[in-house]
């Protein structure tokens, strides 16, 4: 009876998380379906690579498409290296006390406050306190900074998957500590590096709220040509067309497309660290 018992209640937590996976699926499903349909119409080699025009109620996004990979671009940038930086401080060097303890503190803290808080600290500190006005640079330092406690935390757990044993056994043919980190323990940490990247990406990437205040720009007929001028994104090309235009049986269409492409992009992004992960991780003989 015992036993019945305990084989009921293991099939009852399956069927509970069976039941989660579905959901989640069935809802990325349905989102995604919903974007195809309303957005696909308006999708065309016309409407990625030209220019906007009419007050956005023609023409194409290319402008939104490359300031958004700029962004993300900026973002990993500054994200990427200073999170690999903190980590390996945190995990290889640090030694446990109180200040450490309110460091790891403040990284989870970080990560838990409302993307319009970034993009003020951006306007105040960026784009007013040190001059960088509302531009691509500002907007790159914002969404790093923003990026940062999630690179920060992946790349402290990937250093904890690598055995002790590596770094012993490259310690005692005389390298340093150092170069042991370099040499032996990053490239063993890689897969989970970048599963940090791709999360940050995949924040950053669709985030209005940060560079509204720092680097967006409502109307732009052409690129960027410095990291010191306003750029179209994406997120906020699609805040625009639903919430500022005058046109909306032309601008709510055109909306759902660049919903579509953003969500396409992320995707591939995605797809992409996930393929050199795995590349990484198969290389790997332990």
């Amino acid at each position: 009876m015992r036993l019945k018992t305990k084989y009921l209640s293991q099939k009852i937590w399956f069927f509970i998380f069976f039941l989660s996976i579905a959901t989640i699926c069935f809802a990325l499903g349905f989102i995604i379906y919903f974007l195809v349909v309303r957005g696909y119409k308006v999708i065309n080699w016309e409407f990625l690579t030209a220019l906007p025009s009419r007050g956005m109620t023609e023409g194409g996004i290319l402008p939104a498409i490359v300031g958004t990979l700029y962004l993300i671009i900026g973002s990993i940038v500054v994200s990427l290296p200073l999170g690999v930086f903190s980590a390996v401080y945190l995990e290889e060097y640090a030694k446990p006390s109180p200040t450490v303890t309110l460091l790891r503190l403040a990284i989870h803290c970080l990560a838990g406050v409302p993307s319009v808080v970034f993009g003020l600290f951006g306007l105040g500190i960026f784009v007013k306190l040190f001059g960088f006005g509302v531009s691509l640079l500002s907007g790159s330092l914002t969404l790093g900074i923003m990026a940062l406690p999630i690179v920060i935390t992946s790349v402290e757990e990937a250093l904890k998957t690598v055995p002790l044993s590596f770094r012993e056994a490259s310690l005692a043919l005389g390298a340093t500590k150092w170069v042991t980190i370099r040499r032996v323990v990053l490239p063993a940490a890689l897969p989970g590096i970048l599963t940090g990247l791709i999360l940050s990406v995949g924040r950053v990437a669709g985030e209005t709220a940060p560079i509204l205040f720092t680097a967006a720009a409502f109307y732009a007929r052409g690129l960027p040509r410095s990291i010191f001028d306003r750029v179209l994104a994406l997120p906020y090309h699609i805040y625009g067309l639903m919430t500022e235009g005058t046109r909306p049986e032309k601008q709510v269409p055109i909306a759902y497309g660049t919903a579509l492409v953003l969500l396409i992009m992320v995707l591939l992004v995605n797809f992409l660290a996930i393929y050199l992960r795995r590349r990484s991780r198969s290389a790997r003989k332990w």
